[in-house]
């Protein structure tokens, strides 16, 4: 069989049990058509790039199929249908990926660069004396 990743982006307005539930029907959709669901992945509440529907954010989740195409047609169908979805893609691909995805992957910042005291670059390192052109302080005497 076939197999398909799909991802699907749900309105803000709804919970996350709404939105786990919301994945359990496609599932149950996607195993009455013969096939079956190997991942779930919920990925969080999510800003969106732009505006859909009125939603600034969307809860995004994932789910890996083996499954023909006639179920997954039917599933995209009733998703049509659904006022909760905002967004939904499915891609064919070659292979599952049985390691958590690239959104649950903990970043590890450490590997990639050094960061500065504040955290928001490179450490400066230490940048020598100061110049000496700077004005001379005043005093009682310069002052009149």
């Amino acid at each position: 069989m076939p197999l398909y990743e799909h991802i699907f982006m749900a309105r803000q307005d709804i919970s996350t049990q709404q939105v786990e539930a919301l994945t359990e029907n496609l599932k149950s959709i996607i195993e009455e058509g013969g096939g079956s669901v190997g991942k779930a992945e919920y990925w969080g509440l999510k800003p969106i790039a732009y505006r859909i529907k009125k939603n600034r954010k969307a809860h995004y989740s994932l789910m890996n199929i083996d499954a023909p195409h006639a179920a997954v047609a039917e599933m995209e169908r009733l998703m049509r249908l659904n006022d909760d979805v905002l967004r939904f893609l499915t891609i064919k691909v070659e292979a599952h990926e049985d390691e958590p995805s690239a959104m649950m992957r903990k970043r590890d910042r450490d590997d990639r660069r050094p960061r500065g005291p504040r955290g928001d670059g490179p450490p400066r390192g230490d940048r020598g004396p100061r110049p000496d052109n700077r004005p001379a302080p005043r005093t009682e005497e310069t002052a009149s």
